[in-house]
């Protein structure tokens, strides 16, 4: 697979694993930190925050699995 095809999969992951875990944890949250729709509020920075964290783990093992299985000859 090509590496924008492994990019962009590793940006899904990162998405709908970040939205499932905010949404999960949403109603525990304070409301201030709670998504309203259609609006850009701290709740929309709390879930894009998920998903970053999220994204930062699936990079950091793909670059572990990397660096321990170097490419054969």
């Amino acid at each position: 697979m090509s590496t924008s095809g492994i990019n962009f999969l590793h940006a899904l992951a990162a998405v709908l694993g970040g939205n499932a875990i905010y949404l999960l944890l949403e109603k525990h949250m304070p409301m201030a930190a709670r998504h309203a729709p259609m609006k850009f509020d701290l709740g929309m920075v709390v879930d894009f925050w998920f998903c970053l964290v999220i994204f930062g783990a699936i990079k950091t093992i793909a670059g572990r699995r990397r660096r321990s299985h170097p490419p054969g000859p």
